[in-house]
C-alpha cells in the first residue's frame, strides 16, 4: 500500500493504492482542502470506487451462472490493492484485475483501470473496465467522493446549499438500504438551490436517476458555488450519514444502483448495471472543479 501525490500550479491531489481511492484534494494556495478526512467516528472513507456493484444487492447475494455469490454493498473493489500502472505530468494510472480470491465473489474475468487527470482547478476521474473473456461481463461503477461542508471555519453545515441545473428532482426512497419499488421523495429548488438542512438525508441518500442533473455543486451560505461535480451518468447520489451532522457531503455519480427491495433476478438484470461484450471495453468519467471560497 502506497500513497501517491500528483499536482499541477494549482491543486494537488493524493491517492492511496488501496482502492485506488482518492485521499486529498488541495489548493496550493492557501492548502485548503476540499475532501473529508476518513474520520471513523463519522464514515471512515474519502472518496471509494464502486465495483462490481453499486449499491446494496438483496440478501446481499448475487444470482448468476445459475449460483448465488455473497456480495457487500458497492462491491470489492475499494478494499482491494490496485497495481500503480504510470504517472505522468498531469496524470496517474491504477489497474485492479480479477484473480483467484475475486472470482469466489464474481465468476467474471475484468481489468478495471482507474486514472486522475488534473487540467487547472479540476480533476478528471477516469474508470476503463475491460472484458478479457469470451463471454458478456454484467457489472455497475460508480463513484463515491465525499466534500467538506461546511469548507469555511465556523460556518454552519445547515447554512450551506447545493445547487443542480434542475429546478425539481425526484428521489428513490430507500428502505433498509435498498431502493423502494414504489416510493420517492419530491423537492423543488428555486434557482436550483437545494439547502443542506438537518432533516435532508433523514431517508439516507438521495437517489436521482433519468439525467434530473448533470451539474451539482456545494455552495457557502451566500450561494457561491466553491466545488462542482460534472458528469455523464444518468444516475447520481447525493449522501451524509443520517443522524451525524457529519462535515461532509458526498455527490456520487454512478452508472448502477442498489437492488429494489423486491428484486430477485440475476445480476445481468439489474437496473442501471452494464453488459460488455468479449474484448471490449467500457470507458467513462466525471470531474470535480474547485473555486475561490
Amino acid at each position: 500500500m502506497a500513497t501517491y501525490e500528483l499536482r499541477n500550479d494549482v491543486i494537488s491531489i493524493a491517492v492511496d493504492s488501496h482502492g485506488a481511492e482518492q485521499k486529498s484534494l488541495k489548493r496550493l494556495s492557501d492548502g485548503r482542502e476540499y475532501l473529508w478526512c476518513a474520520d471513523p467516528a463519522f464514515w471512515g472513507r474519502t472518496a471509494p470506487i464502486l465495483f462490481p456493484v453499486v449499491g446494496g444487492v438483496n440478501n446481499k447475494e448475487i444470482r448468476t451462472k445459475g449460483q448465488t455469490y455473497p456480495m457487500n454493498q458497492h462491491g470489492f473493489a475499494r478494499d482491494l490493492e490496485f497495481d500503480f500502472v504510470e504517472q505522468k505530468e498531469n496524470e496517474i494510472w491504477f489497474e485492479l484485475k480479477s484473480d483467484e480470491e475475486t472470482l469466489k465473489k464474481y465468476p467474471y474475468a475484468f481489468s478495471l483501470t482507474i486514472g486522475y487527470i488534473l487540467d487547472g482547478y479540476t480533476v478528471k476521474v477516469v474508470w476503463k473496465v475491460e472484458n478479457p473473456a469470451d463471454e458478456d461481463l454484467p457489472f455497475s461503477i460508480g463513484g463515491h467522493p465525499a466534500f467538506n461542508c461546511p469548507i469555511n471555519a465556523g460556518d454552519k453545515r445547515s447554512d450551506y446549499f447545493i445547487r443542480m441545473d434542475a429546478e425539481h428532482i425526484v428521489s428513490t426512497d430507500l428502505e433498509g438500504g435498498l431502493a423502494s419499488p414504489v416510493h420517492q421523495t419530491e423537492y423543488d429548488l428555486p434557482g436550483g438551490y437545494l439547502p443542506v438542512t438537518v432533516e435532508l438525508f433523514d431517508k439516507d441518500a438521495l437517489i436521482l436517476e433519468h439525467d434530473q442533473a448533470k451539474k451539482v455543486s456545494l455552495c457557502t451560505p451566500d450561494r457561491k458555488p466553491y466545488l462542482t461535480v460534472d458528469m455523464e451518468a444518468s444516475i447520481f447520489g447525493v449522501w451524509s450519514p443520517v443522524g451525524k451532522e457529519a462535515g461532509f457531503v458526498c455527490i456520487e455519480p454512478w452508472y448502477g444502483r442498489c437492488d429494489k427491495n423486491d428484486f430477485t433476478g440475476e445480476l445481468k438484470d439489474r437496473e442501471w448495471g452494464n453488459v460488455i461484450a468479449p474484448n471490449e471495453v467500457f470507458e467513462k468519467s466525471f470531474t470535480i472543479t474547485i473555486f475561490e471560497s
